[in-house]
């Protein structure tokens, strides 16, 4: 491995759109996230030497006929499925291209067409998830919790979480429901100043708390709808960056790292079920490889599927201790940007989803982690408007899929030289 220093220098998407809300098909919402990425890094179709392309539900090349709307140049294509954290996968893919020498520029682009809810297509062979679903029941979970019931996938996967927030709120007694509550309002709330959000609407703590429960302690506005969209990102080595000008745009990709299910998955812990241990792993080498520490992050997207899970993030991406994530909310308060809007700075000074997360941009599963490099180079950039973290030097990134793999991503601004602490 060359071990080249790796950019984004151009990302584009889409408005995330309620499943059949749009009449688009997945080449239009690729055509558009595509174009917006080269059109925000000022480059043509024909510097992108190959492309990895993201999605769940769509046939095989898919992904070269979504590319195909950016131009016919004969490049390769990559396809690639990783649950929920297909679009990091793709991210972590093109990276890992440039680094090692083979190519100067890549776009990663994801996708996704949803079909309402989580499904599965293939019901005639053994499902990849069907271990962890099956351990649920072994930990002692009620098949029938999820009244009424929906799909099974969709029935299953909300099922898992409730139990890891059970399993939270017994382990640490000091933490409550409420600030799950909490934690749901700030993302809607920041999600209102986001013009891509598929669900910019704020209910009351109250509506939060008590409308349209799931099962303790997770409700409908605790949960990330799914949503059909588009997201893409260019990577591209230093050379090239030096080469055509754009280290005023550059964003480098300081660290990242991927874990898979580990034995302590299936084991006594719901949390580690739903991939605690393996942020928190992914995390430590990120932090290791970069010289970076989670103090140094002033700003983060974490794969908020439900508003607990991103409480428990707040434990395994070192934020705080572990027992603690519940203060960070408790202590957390609206500030003022210098762009006319508001922020929640948690009690470590920490600025968690302002994009709103998945609660309030939607989650279309194969472009939702390319959303949130959309969301963490431009609040590098100072370009988010009202929602911008004033200052911000240094990006989190935190994208999980049940399957498994977690995925955490360490940004940081172009500079000629490595610094650990920017």
């Amino acid at each position: 491995m060359v071990n080249r220093r790796v950019f984004v220098v151009g990302v584009g998407m889409t408005k995330f759109e309620k499943p059949f809300a749009k009449k688009w098909d997945y080449p239009d919402m690729a055509r558009e996230a595509g174009q917006a990425a080269l059109g925000d890094a000022g480059l043509q179709y024909s510097s992108i030497q190959a492309a990895v392309v993201s999605y769940c539900y769509g046939e095989p090349t898919s992904g070269q006929r979504a590319i195909y709307e950016l131009g016919l140049t004969g490049i390769p294509v990559f396809n690639v499925n990783n649950n929920c954290s297909s679009g990091s996968t793709a991210l972590m893919l093109a990276k890992r291209l440039i680094e090692s020498g083979t190519e100067d520029c890549v776009m990663a682009l994801g996708f996704e067409k949803m079909e309402g809810g989580l499904s599965e297509r293939y019901t005639d062979r053994t499902s990849p998830v069907k271990r962890h679903m099956a351990h649920m029941t072994t930990l002692g979970a009620n098949p029938d919790l999820i009244q009424p019931r929906m799909n099974n996938m969709t029935s299953d996967v909300i099922k898992l979480f409730v139990y890891a927030g059970r399993e939270y709120l017994k382990k640490y007694p000091s933490a409550k429901y409420e600030d799950f509550v909490e934690i749901a309002y700030k993302n809607r709330k920041q999600g209102l100043n986001n013009p891509n959000a598929s669900l910019p609407r704020l209910p009351s703590k109250d509506t939060i708390s008590k409308k349209a429960v799931l099962s303790y302690p997770i409700t409908f506005w605790m949960s990330a709808p799914t949503a059909d969209g588009s997201a893409a990102a260019i990577v591209c080595s230093e050379d090239f960056v030096k080469k055509n000008g754009l280290q005023g745009q550059a964003i480098e990709i300081k660290a990242q790292h991927m874990v898979t299910d580990l034995p302590s998955t299936f084991d006594k812990s719901f949390m580690d079920l739903s991939g605690y241990t393996m942020a928190k792993i992914a995390a430590d080498k990120c932090y290791k490889d970069s010289g970076i520490s989670a103090q140094d992050i002033d700003v983060a997207e974490v794969h908020d599927c439900f508003s607990c899970n991103e409480l428990f993030m707040y434990e395994a991406l070192k934020f705080c201790d572990e027992g603690n994530g519940y203060r960070l909310i408790r202590d957390s308060t609206w500030k003022q940007n210098s762009n006319g809007g508001e922020v929640c700075v948690l009690g470590n000074g920490l600025v968690v989803n302002p994009s709103g997360g998945l609660e309030s941009k939607g989650h279309p599963i194969g472009a939702t982690g390319l959303a949130q490099c959309f969301e963490l180079v431009n609040q590098l950039r100072s370009k988010c408007g009202k929602r911008q973290v004033d200052g911000a030097k240094v990006a989190l990134q935190h994208n999980f899929g049940i399957g498994g793999a977690a995925v955490v991503t360490l940004y940081g601004q172009y500079s000629p030289s490595f610094t650990a602490r920017l």
